[in-house]
């Protein structure tokens, strides 16, 4: 789907924020919620815990398309990956994966019978990162509009297939 060198940029962008919102549809509902990325790196996967028990556990075994947004508007910077999720109960993937602040979600521990991990592959994407500070972008979007031209104010790629 992408080059070892933009997954690596996918990473640089996700991996201080850390915090996603998985879409999933919820009968014909989309419904969002924060997850928390437990990994060290990217690969084309993205990885979460999750409670076996829970209500994303059956949208995803319903309907695996999801998507996953990540933003920081202090740095000006979003991603939206889009991809299959599936539910796994593997214990070396678990014990790979658990620390102390999944450890605060799952009091009983990573031996519950309701840990469980949510796998997304992730097969397209898009993402917006604008380095400029906000005084220089406001002052490319006056001088573009006056000229009647669209104003360059970040990076903007999307990735995958369809794109």
């Amino acid at each position: 789907m992408s080059s070892p060198e933009h997954k690596q940029k996918i990473w640089n962008l996700i991996k201080g924020m850390k915090t996603g919102m998985l879409t999933t549809l919820h009968g014909n509902e989309l419904r969002a919620r924060p997850m928390y990325l437990v990994q060290d790196k990217y690969d084309g996967t993205l990885w979460f815990f999750t409670d076996l028990d829970s209500e994303k556990v059956l949208e995803v075994e319903n309907d695996n398309d999801v998507c996953v947004t990540f933003a920081d508007p202090k740095d000006d910077c979003y991603v939206s990956l889009t991809g299959v999720g599936r539910i796994s109960e593997d214990k070396t993937l678990i014990d790979k994966f658990w620390n102390p602040f999944v450890a605060d979600w799952f009091p009983e521990g990573k031996e519950s019978a309701n840990v469980g991990l949510l796998e997304i592959d992730v097969t397209k994407g898009e993402h917006w990162n604008s380095d400029t500070s906000k005084m220089v972008m406001f002052y490319k979007q006056a001088v573009a509009t006056a000229k009647g031209e669209m104003p360059n104010l970040g990076e903007h790629e999307k990735f995958g297939t369809e794109n």
